[in-house]
C-alpha cells in the first residue's frame, strides 16, 4: 500500500500535538451508529467498545437566522435572541493585574455577538475557601468591566464557586462537612446571600451557584460527600438541598426576584476511580427530583454538566474521553468506561464527545419549567444539524460554551451569517486549561489564537488586534502549513502586501496526515479550512506549486521574508532487515508492517503515532532518549494524562533513557535505563526522533528581513508553530 505523500525529510509546519474536532475539508464518513471513520487511513478499525459515529457534522442550514439556534429565549427577565451562552471558565484570574486585557477578552465576545456572558469566580470573596490563584475584589476594574460589556449590549453574571476545602487539597470524593455546625453552615448561607447583594449592587445581572464538582455546595447535594447526621445531612433530598433552598431562597429576598440566580449542578455522576462503584453518585432520577426542588427555590435556570468524581477537567472537557483513538472511554485511570451502561447509558458518547449532555439535559428538562443549558464541547459551527435539531425537539434550552468563543470571540456573528468556514476552531487540545508553553511562561494559553493570554502582555503589548505596518511593505512568506498561513493572515490585517508560496498543489502543510493518524476526533481539516479561507478574507496571495530557493527569494526582492517550510526529520540510524523494517512518519499510514512494531521518541507527533498502531490492534513498543518526566512533549498535560494513562494500559512498555543498539531479524535490541541490553521482538520500527531545525533557505540572507517559524526554527507542536508566526508577523 501506498504510504502517505510526506516524504522522509521535509517534515512541514505541523507537530501531531493534541487538539480536537471534525474535519470539514474532507467530509467524514457518514456510516450509522457504531461505525468507525476513515479518514485517510487504509485500516480503520472498529472499536468494540464505545463505536464512534462520526457522520453528525453535516449542514443543511441556508440561514440560520431563522433556526432555533438563534431564536429567541427567556431567562428570568431577559430576553436572549440566540441560544449560545458563555459560561465562566476561570480565565480572569490569569488576568487579574491587567485590566486592558481582561476587559477586552471579554469585550470583543459581546461585540462578537455574545449577548450571556458568565464571568468566573476571579476573586477571593469568600474566605472559607480563598485561593492563592485570584486577589482582592476590590483591585479589579470592575466597573469599567461591567460598563464595557454592558455597552456592547451583553448581559454579565457572575459564577461563584468554592472549591475545596480549607482542610486539604481538591478531592472529588473527600467528606469534610460533617465538622462544622449548624451555626457555621447557617453562616455559610449568609456570607453567600451578602455576596450577591454586593454582586448585584454593583451591576452584574445574575448570580450562578457552582454546585458541581467539589464545591461545597456539591458536597451537600452529594451522598458519597455529604457526611452530616443533622438537617443538612444526606438523609434524604430534602436534607440534601436545604443548603442550596436557603441560599437561593435568600438571594432572591434580598436582590429581588428580577436578579437571575442560575445553578450549576452535576447532571449524572459516576466513579471513574473505582470504575463501576456508583451506588453513593447521584443518578439522573435523583438530579431530577434536586432541579425540581431548586426550581420551587426560585432558580431561574440549571446548568448541568457531567459528574466523575476523580478528575475536575472531565467535568467539563468531557472529549477527553475520546481523545485516545480506538480506546473511547479511557477515563484517566488505566481504565475505559462502557458508555451502553456506565453513567446510567445516558450519554450521547457515540459522537466523539459532541453534545455527550444532550440527553440527560432533556430528562432533567422534563422535570422542570425552567431553561436548561448543558456543558462539553457545545459547538453548532462544528455540527449544525446536530444542535439545531437537539434545539427544535426541545431536547435543552441554551448551549454552554466556553472554548469556541474563546479561540473565535466573533464565534455568534460569524455563525449568524453562515461563514462557518471563517470560524477559529477549537482544537480541544486543552492547552488553555493549567498548561504552560514549551518555556513554562504561560500557565494558560490557547492553540489557535495565539493572542489568548500574551495581548497586552510583554509578547503583545499593543492587545489583540495586530497594529498597521507603518508605510508598505511586500512580504514573501515561504511554506503553507499552519504556521505559514497564521503569519500570512496577520502580516496581511497589518497592511503589508503578502503571498505565501507552497511547494504542493494545496495548502495545509502536514494537517491532512495528521488528521489520517489522529483521526476525525481533532479539528485538523476544520482548522486547515479557516486558514485557508483566512489568506482570502485577508487578501494574501498565494501561490501553489512552487518551489522557493535562495535564488528565487533574491529575485522577486521581498521587503520580509517568513520561512515556515517545517522542521527536518533525521536520517534513519538504522536499516531494514530480512525480519524488521525500519520506517519514517511518511511511511506509516497503509504500510504493511507486522504486529510488533517499535516507535522510536517520546514526542506528541511519535506517541500519537504510536496510539494509531494501537487503534490497529498493533503490540507497540516505545523507545526514547527522553526521560519519563517529558514523555508527550508537545501535547497539553491534560492530554497527557488521559492519553499515557491509555497507552499504559494497553500493556505499551515505555523505556526511557533508552538507546537503540541494533536492529535485528525480527527483533531490537536496545539499552535501558539501566544500562542493561533488552532485547524486543520487532517486525518494524518507526523512526519518529526529535525534527530539527531547518533554516538553510535563510541563513545568512542579506538585505532582506528574515524569520523563520514553527517547526522549522524550533520543533514543537502546533501551538507553538501557530504563536511563533502570529508574533513574528507583528513583528515586521
Amino acid at each position: 500500500m501506498q504510504g502517505l505523500a510526506v516524504g522522509a525529510v521535509g517534515a512541514g509546519t505541523l507537530a501531531l500535538g493534541g487538539c480536537g474536532g471534525t474535519p470539514q475539508a474532507s467530509t467524514p464518513s457518514e456510516k450509522g451508529t457504531g461505525a468507525a471513520a476513515d479518514t485517510g487511513s487504509s485500516a480503520a478499525t472498529v472499536s468494540e467498545l464505545n463505536p464512534q459515529d462520526y457522520g453528525y457534522t453535516t449542514n443543511s442550514i441556508d440561514d440560520f437566522s431563522k433556526t432555533t439556534l438563534f431564536s429567541d429565549w427567556q431567562l428570568g427577565p431577559i430576553t436572549l435572541h440566540h441560544r449560545m451562552v458563555k459560561s465562566a471558565a476561570f480565565q480572569l484570574a490569569f488576568m487579574k493585574n491587567n485590566p486592558d486585557e481582561y476587559i477586552n477578552y471579554y469585550a470583543r465576545m459581546a461585540e462578537g455577538g455574545v449577548e450571556m456572558i458568565w464571568i468566573e469566580d476571579f476573586a477571593n470573596i469568600w474566605d472559607f475557601t480563598a485561593s492563592p490563584l485570584k486577589q482582592d475584589y476590590a483591585l479589579y476594574d470592575v466597573k469599567g468591566l461591567l460598563d464595557t460589556l454592558h455597552a456592547a449590549g451583553a448581559y454579565v453574571g457572575y459564577q461563584f464557586d468554592t472549591m475545596g476545602s480549607p482542610i486539604g487539597p481538591l478531592d472529588f470524593t473527600e467528606n469534610f462537612i460533617g465538622q462544622y455546625s449548624i451555626e457555621e453552615v447557617r453562616e455559610w448561607v449568609q456570607v453567600i446571600i451578602g455576596i450577591a447583594e454586593q454582586l448585584h449592587g454593583d451591576g452584574f445581572d445574575a448570580f450562578e451557584l457552582n454546585f458541581a464538582a467539589n464545591n461545597v455546595g456539591q458536597s451537600f447535594l452529594s451522598r458519597a460527600r455529604n457526611d452530616r447526621t443533622d438537617e443538612y445531612g444526606a438523609q434524604s433530598l430534602e436534607n440534601r438541598t436545604r443548603f442550596a433552598v436557603e441560599v437561593i431562597q435568600g438571594i432572591k429576598e434580598a436582590c429581588g426576584k428580577d436578579f437571575i440566580v442560575q445553578v450549576l449542578i452535576n447532571g449524572i455522576e459516576a466513579n471513574d476511580k473505582s470504575l463501576g462503584a456508583d451506588s453513593l453518585y447521584t443518578s439522573l432520577e435523583e438530579t431530577k427530583a434536586i432541579a425540581q426542588i431548586l426550581e420551587k427555590a426560585g432558580a431561574d435556570s440549571l446548568h448541568v454538566r457531567l459528574g466523575p468524581c476523580g478528575q475536575h477537567i472531565a467535568q467539563f472537557a468531557s472529549e477527553l474521553y475520546f481523545a485516545v483513538r480506538g480506546q473511547e472511554g479511557s477515563n484517566g485511570f488505566g481504565n475505559r468506561f462502557d458508555f451502553s451502561r456506565h453513567f446510567q447509558g445516558k450519554l450521547r458518547a457515540n459522537h466523539s464527545g459532541c453534545g455527550i449532555m444532550i440527553d440527560v439535559a432533556n430528562e432533567i428538562k422534563s422535570a422542570v419549567s425552567i431553561p436548561v443549558g448543558a456543558a462539553t464541547y457545545m459547538d453548532p459551527a462544528q455540527a449544525p444539524d446536530y444542535f439545531e435539531e437537539a434545539l427544535s425537539e426541545g431536547k435543552l434550552d441554551f448551549l454552554v460554551m466556553n472554548r469556541p468563543l474563546c479561540v473565535d470571540p466573533e464565534y455568534v456573528n460569524k455563525l449568524r451569517e453562515g461563514r462557518i468556514d471563517e470560524i477559529a476552531p477549537c482544537t480541544r487540545c486543552l492547552h488553555c486549561f493549567y498548561d504552560p508553553d514549551k518555556d513554562g511562561k504561560l500557565l494558560e494559553h490557547c492553540r489557535v489564537n495565539a493572542a489568548n493570554w500574551r495581548a497586552y502582555g510583554e509578547d503583545m503589548p499593543e492587545g489583540y488586534e495586530p497594529v498597521p505596518v507603518e508605510g508598505s511593505k511586500n512580504v514573501m512568506v515561504v511554506g503553507g502549513g499552519p504556521a505559514g498561513m497564521e503569519a500570512a493572515r496577520i502580516a496581511a490585517k497589518r497592511g503589508c502586501s503578502v503571498t505565501l508560496y507552497e511547494k504542493n498543489g494545496a495548502l495545509g502543510g502536514l494537517l491532512s496526515s495528521a488528521e489520517a493518524i489522529k483521526g476525525p476526533h481533532e479539528n485538523l481539516g476544520r482548522l486547515s479550512t479557516y486558514l485557508s479561507r483566512s489568506q482570502e478574507v485577508d487578501g494574501v496571495t498565494v501561490v501553489t506549486g512552487q518551489e522557493v530557493d535562495r535564488a528565487f527569494i533574491e529575485s522577486e526582492k521581498p521587503d520580509a521574508v517568513i520561512l515556515a517550510v517545517g522542521g527536518l526529520r533525521q536520517e534513519p540510524e538504522f536499516s531494514s532487515t530480512g525480519g524488521t523494517q525500519v520506517l519514517t512518519f511518511g511511511d506509516v499510514v497503509g504500510a504493511d508492517m507486522g504486529d510488533r512494531v517499535t516507535v522510536l521518541g517520546s514526542n506528541c507527533q511519535s506517541v500519537d503515532v504510536a496510539i494509531y498502531l494501537l487503534s490497529l490492534g498493533k503490540d507497540v513498543t516505545i523507545v526514547t532518549p527522553d526521560p519519563l518526566d517529558v514523555f508527550e512533549k508537545g501535547h497539553s498535560v491534560n492530554m497527557r494524562h488521559f492519553v499515557e494513562t491509555a497507552v499504559n494500559a494497553r500493556g505499551t512498555r515505555i523505556w526511557p533513557a533508552a538507546e537503540v543498539k541494533e536492529v535485528g531479524d525480527g527483533e531490537l535490541t536496545l539499552v535501558s535505563e539501566a544500562g542493561v541490553d533488552v532485547v524486543v521482538p520487532c517486525d518494524a520500527v518507526v523512526d519518529m526522533r526529535d525534527m530539527q531545525p531547518n533554516t538553510a533557505l535563510i541563513d545568512g540572507l542579506s538585505g532582506i528581513e528574515a524569520i523563520a517559524v514553527g517547526d522549522c526554527a524550533d520543533p514543537y507542536n502546533i501551538a507553538e508553530a501557530i504563536s511563533s508566526a502570529n508574533l513574528a508577523a507583528r513583528s515586521l
